[in-house]
């Protein structure tokens, strides 16, 4: 009869008991690498948006400043340039972080979206700041009577700020989930337990009994050949 498997040693190397918080703060320090990396790319979305984005003209009559093309669309398209552009620099953010890391991770997701967030920030403050001035009157009368000068850039859909930690965190889990290498599957205990105990069946020294059984055995009433009749 085989005896049970057991284990028959303990493991040489038993998990540590810092191995959770030492990984914890790995992650934490991944996320907060990535959410500053992605932020700093707002340089380049600003720049970008500040130089495609469609100004606005105005002119001044001699008391108040007036558009110039009062159903004009140029206000609409700068925000439809912020968009897309945060879109853009979303799906590049991911790509990059991806081919950097290799692997997903919620810290790095969590990275991803903090950053876009604040990209989006600095990107729309810097073209406001870099942009044409504030209007004032004082502006105007530099400038001249009907004479033709640009309004301050603004983004007035606020919602355009959150296109880039959307389409950054879509890209990201889309290309993990297609190229990221899968988890290493768990050793199964009993791979780390030592040979079963007892004679086997394929045992050349195993007593009788032990070994296989013949499936027809054949007894005194069997036949031992054809029968001819």
């Amino acid at each position: 009869m085989t005896a049970p498997l057991t284990p028959s040693y303990e493991p040489h190397h038993p998990p540590s008991q810092d191995a959770g918080p030492v990984r914890i703060r790995r992650e934490l320090l991944r996320g907060v690498l990535t959410a500053v990396a992605v932020g700093v790319c707002g340089v380049v979305l600003g720049l970008l948006w500040l130089w495609l984005a469609p100004r606005v003209p105005v002119f001044f009559d001699g008391s108040n400043v007036y558009l110039k093309d009062s159903e004009g669309e140029q206000a609409v398209g700068a925000d439809g340039w912020f968009t897309l552009l945060g879109l853009g620099m979303g799906a590049l953010t991911a790509l990059g972080i991806f081919l950097w890391r290799r692997t997903g991770g919620v810290a790095v997701v969590i990275g991803l979206a903090v950053g876009g967030v604040l990209g989006s920030l600095l990107a729309w403050r810097m073209g406001v700041s870099f942009g044409p001035p504030k209007i004032s009157l004082a502006h105007a009368r530099a400038v001249g009577v009907n004479k033709t000068f640009y309004a301050p850039l603004e983004l007035r859909a606020k919602g355009a700020l959150l296109a880039w930690p959307a389409a950054s965190m879509a890209v990201f889990l889309a290309l993990t989930s297609a190229f990221a290498p899968n988890d290493p599957q768990p050793v199964p205990h009993w791979e780390e337990w030592g040979a079963p105990q007892g004679p086997q069946p394929h045992d050349p020294g195993a007593p009788a009994g032990h070994g296989p059984q013949d499936p027809s055995p054949q007894g005194p009433g069997t036949p031992q050949g054809p029968t001819r009749h």
